[in-house]
């Protein structure tokens, strides 16, 4: 098994690590095989959208599943704690020798069209009336943290939002692994992206959390 980074944030304001992130760790473990070989003869623009603590952007550099000398690391959030959260896991797992560049921004706002080869998303998924405004300061901690949890009727807000988007954010032989819970019927989205856009979608792993269910997917052309 590949090593987990050691991660030590301020949890008030960043989401903490918990069964979900480590859920997309062992899928891109997983996967780890697949990606060399895909991605292994070029350079290789990876993005995590929602970066938070920085674990999961910090086990890529970490255990070189997109070999380093190839790629580079983009982390976003509209949090910027998880961004100085994510350079701070990054530093301290000892990853100064990967290209690591930390964006705030919503969602793909400000990335160039078909440039991501690899994108990782752990959106905001827990069903809840309303998806939070954006904090008007930056000291309105725990409002910071809430966009990182609640995702609106079916906490599918967010994602739709990102989904809609997907065929401009990635490159031709891109790749999106994107978590769902079950209260976000992922059936549905899988069903529309194979039968509508024809795309191709796989299920990488799902796991019992909890009361809750948790899967990953992989999105390609």
């Amino acid at each position: 098994m590949l090593p987990t980074p050691y991660v030590k944030c301020d949890y008030t304001k960043v989401y903490e690590p918990a069964e979900d992130s480590f859920l997309l760790l062992d899928c891109l473990e997983k996967e780890q095989d697949f990606l060399k070989q895909r991605f292994s003869c070029r350079l290789t623009i990876v993005c995590e959208i929602g970066s938070g603590s920085g674990i999961v952007t910090t086990f890529l550099m970490q255990n070189g599943i997109i070999p380093q000398e190839n790629s580079i690391h983009l982390a976003v959030d509209i949090n910027p704690w998880a961004l100085e959260a994510t350079l701070d896991t990054a530093k301290l797992n000892s990853c100064q020798n990967s290209f690591l560049d930390v964006i705030q921004m919503d969602l793909n706002s400000s990335l160039r069209n078909n440039q991501v080869d690899v994108l990782i998303f752990n959106p905001p998924y827990v069903p809840a009336e309303c998806v939070p405004d954006v904090p008007g300061s930056r000291e309105e901690a725990d409002q910071w943290l809430d966009l990182a949890l609640l995702g609106g009727k079916d906490g599918m807000a967010i994602t739709d939002k990102l989904l809609q988007k997907l065929e401009q954010i990635l490159s031709p032989d891109g790749i999106a692994y994107i978590l769902f819970c079950a209260r976000n019927n992922p059936e549905k989205v899988i069903q529309k992206f194979r039968k509508a856009y024809g795309w191709n979608v796989k299920l990488v792993e799902t796991r019992k959390a909890g009361w809750e269910v948790l899967s990953v997917y992989s999105f390609t052309r």
